[in-house]
């Protein structure tokens, strides 16, 4: 498996840790972004959420999503 050398973090976006984030939808619209801009590697981990910054990642690669 090839990822990007640059990866986007996903620590602060289901904005429950250290302060509250833009909405849910800029969210998938920084990470639809990212992937138009090459990256294709996103960490991720349970104590984000847990597992709300995979469903984030995962609603900004669902079937609306721009092909990876």
């Amino acid at each position: 498996m090839k990822v990007s050398s640059i990866g986007l973090g996903t620590q602060t976006m289901p904005g429950n840790l250290y302060s509250s984030v833009a909405s849910r939808k800029d969210m998938v619209t920084l990470i639809r972004t990212a992937v138009d801009q090459g990256v294709t590697f996103f960490d991720t981990a349970e104590a984000y959420g847990p597992f709300e910054s995979e469903r984030i990642v995962g609603d900004a690669s669902g079937p609306s999503a721009t092909t990876w």
